[in-house]
């Protein structure tokens, strides 16, 4: 499996919570039952690491979103965000510049017509504040 696929598993369980409020492990188990889901290990880490920490996460996209209030981003849009911020301020091992274009790319699949645009500002601003020793975001 592509690290591009088990970001996609991990983007489906953490949409999945976000939608209904599960715990990670609840949903792993019931996807398991349900139609023997086995997701990679980069997947069921990023999702444990986006609840650990969903608290920061949110509060980092809440500084970052102008001109529309966290409670109103669709399902889709808030989980690609928490994935990318989880992966920008916690995953070293994975470039900004990476997880910006993954999130992108996967809303152009699952979001809106102007979720990918969307995303991708929110992201850059995330990375010009909380990564700056990233290429392009001095």
């Amino acid at each position: 499996m592509t690290r591009r696929e088990a970001r996609e598993q991990a983007f489906c369980l953490v949409f999945e919570q976000a939608v209904g409020g599960e715990a990670i492990q609840d949903i792993l188990h019931d996807a398991a039952e349900a139609r023997d889901f086995v997701p990679n290990s980069y997947a069921e880490a990023a999702a444990f690491g986006v609840e650990e920490h969903r608290e920061e996460i949110d509060q980092v996209i809440q500084g970052n979103i102008r001109g529309w209030s966290f409670s109103r981003l669709s399902k889709v849009t808030l989980a690609l965000l928490r994935l990318a911020v989880y992966e920008m301020l916690f995953d070293e091992s994975i470039p900004a510049s990476v997880s910006i274009n993954e999130a992108v790319e996967l809303a152009k699949t699952y979001g809106g017509k102007d979720d990918a645009p969307y995303i991708n500002g929110v992201l850059a601003s995330v990375a010009k504040a909380h990564c700056p020793n990233e290429p392009g975001h001095e």
